[in-house]
């Protein structure tokens, strides 16, 4: 991919055990401190991402809360375009500017049903979301900045596909275990060590019982 001026930043909130929810989808890791500074930093972006399974889950506003500051941005990643229409993302998409990106693989059905609400269709790639070219995309739509509050599977592709800048993890003071708790980064992994990204530790903060690890990619 054609480096772009973007920034993006994968975040999010972990157990010391590496998890970002539990088996029964229990994803309440960060503490009031976390949270305010988490809303600073989305004020500060132009744009928040999450995917399909992060939605239905948490059913998330991705909006600045906490403190005062501008909402970015929102970008769902939903390749057959099902998110639902009793959604507080598309309920306060003519409030927000808010993008969907889909595949070609949307049906004709699920894709009329999303022009009918005040949001952006992107469609990129085949059968599922071709990321590269989505970031394509979305470089020219004046986003500097992506904050990417995924799930495990949508923080896989991203480092897969070697495109994000900086990890800002928070490390919760909880074990969870369990083979089915998503982790951090799920997919198929790396087979070796050296083919993992290589990160620099920029800063590390402790919020009481919490400590914001903040790396970048060299």
């Amino acid at each position: 991919m054609e480096k772009s001026n973007m920034h993006v930043i994968l975040s999010a909130a972990i157990s010391i055990d590496g998890k970002i929810s539990t088996r029964s989808n229990d994803s309440k890791l960060s503490s009031t401190k976390d949270s305010i500074r988490l809303h600073k930093l989305r004020s500060n972006v132009d744009a928040i991402l999450i995917g399909k399974n992060t939605l239905l889950r948490d059913d998330p506003l991705l909006t600045v809360r906490h403190i005062k500051g501008k909402n970015p941005t929102r970008i769902i990643l939903d390749s057959k375009g099902t998110i639902s229409k009793n959604s507080k993302i598309i309920k306060t998409s003519d409030k927000i500017p808010t993008i969907i990106a889909v595949s070609k693989k949307i049906s004709k059905t699920n894709l009329l049903k999303l022009k009918k609400f005040p949001v952006e269709i992107i469609i990129s790639g085949e059968t599922s979301i071709n990321l590269k070219s989505l970031m394509k995309k979305l470089s020219t739509k004046k986003i500097e900045t992506l904050l990417v509050e995924g799930g495990g599977t949508v923080n896989w592709e991203f480092i897969k596909n070697n495109v994000f800048d900086e990890l800002i993890i928070t490390l919760s003071p909880y074990l969870i275990g369990g083979k089915n708790a998503t982790s951090l980064v799920e997919g198929i992994g790396f087979a070796r060590i050296v083919n993992s990204p290589n990160l620099k530790l920029k800063s590390v903060k402790r919020l009481k019982n919490h400590l914001v690890i903040n790396y970048i990619k060299v």
